[in-house]
């Protein structure tokens, strides 16, 4: 596995539930938001439509997530600070998969590890596309986070 990226961020009191730790929804929130952030700078990817597609324009192939899973092995709560790190797992024909660690800063425990597949998808014909040679380097970047 390749480590791509490092993301740090601060607990909000919102991400948390009635007894006081993340809910567990929330760390796909936190892996969602490192991946993106990766792809601004490794693919210059933007999540609102661009002028040259124009708002209701037909969406260029993108990413749409097929699977996710989160293994939770510690408690996090407010104001603790989580670097989430992202490593590329591997490429397949039209998918791939991202490992993540979310670590608590403070004493760089894992609070838990994460992994999902993207695919590749042509929103127009709607089915997976190949992903070509040039995306695979692109996908493969390390980027500073």
């Amino acid at each position: 596995m390749s480590l791509l990226f490092r993301h740090r961020l601060s607990v909000r009191f919102r991400d948390c539930d009635a007894l006081g730790h993340v809910n567990h929804a929330v760390y796909l929130t936190y892996c969602e938001q490192a991946r993106f952030l990766l792809w601004r700078a490794q693919l210059q990817f933007a999540v609102r439509p661009s002028a040259a597609h124009g708002v209701g324009a037909p969406p260029r192939p993108g990413f749409i997530l097929a699977r996710a899973e989160v293994d939770y092995r510690a408690q996090v709560r407010y104001g603790d600070e989580i670097e989430v790190q992202l490593s590329l797992a591997g490429i397949g024909r039209t998918s791939f998969t991202y490992t993540y660690e979310l670590k608590d800063v403070a004493t760089d425990r894992v609070v838990a590890s994460a992994r999902t597949v993207l695919v590749l998808f042509d929103y127009v014909d709607q089915k997976p596309v190949p992903i070509d040679a040039a995306m695979r380097v692109k996908l493969s970047t390390p980027v500073e986070g």
